[in-house]
């Protein structure tokens, strides 16, 4: 029996369920924000985008959200070990390839979204900043930039999980 054959453990298959579903939250969250949210906010006014950004941005400090944020590479990382132990190395590929681009979506949060979210939040009450004009300016471009590539990211990544789900389900239909 080939090492693609052996007979793999449920719970190689829960985890790599869970870590896709993650991933499309997250992917599907990024996404809302790139096609959604921003343009909407694009047609405000200085005063409404800070203050709206700066209360989403506190809103969305919650602990569902960091369960997605955080549990989605935990659990790729489980379901890339306990495939491994199975000898899935094609689902193994596929999962490494998510857990990769998903890096890059967190490291580009963490690195420049989370700061120019902290950087609004500094700027402080909306209706005491001098020049909100500089602030939206200094905040909005870059922030929705930087979202397109960690949605991208983030869309690519739930591709491999797709795809390494479809490779998990067929060899697991075609063991004996």
């Amino acid at each position: 029996m080939s090492a693609e054959r052996q007979t793999r453990p449920p719970a190689s298959g829960l985890a790599l369920g869970a870590a896709t579903l993650a991933m499309g939250l997250l992917a599907g969250l990024f996404y809302a924000y790139a096609c959604s949210v921003m343009p909407g906010l694009a047609r405000a006014d200085d005063r409404t985008l800070v203050d709206a950004m700066q209360q989403i941005n506190d809103a969305i400090e919650n602990p569902v959200f960091f369960l997605s944020f955080l549990g989605a590479p935990l659990l790729m990382l489980a379901a890339l070990i306990l495939q491994h132990r199975a000898g899935a190395r094609r689902v193994v590929v596929w999962i490494g390839a998510a857990l990769l681009l998903y890096g890059v979506a967190f490291v580009v949060t963490g690195a420049i979204n989370i700061p120019l979210n902290d950087d609004l939040k500094q700027a402080g009450d909306p209706d005491r900043v001098a020049d909100l004009t500089r602030v939206r300016d200094d905040f909005y471009a870059p922030w929705v930039a930087w979202n397109v590539v960690r949605t991208a990211a983030s869309i690519a990544a739930l591709g491999c999980l797709i795809y390494a789900l479809l490779v998990h389900t067929r060899a697991a239909r075609a063991e004996p």
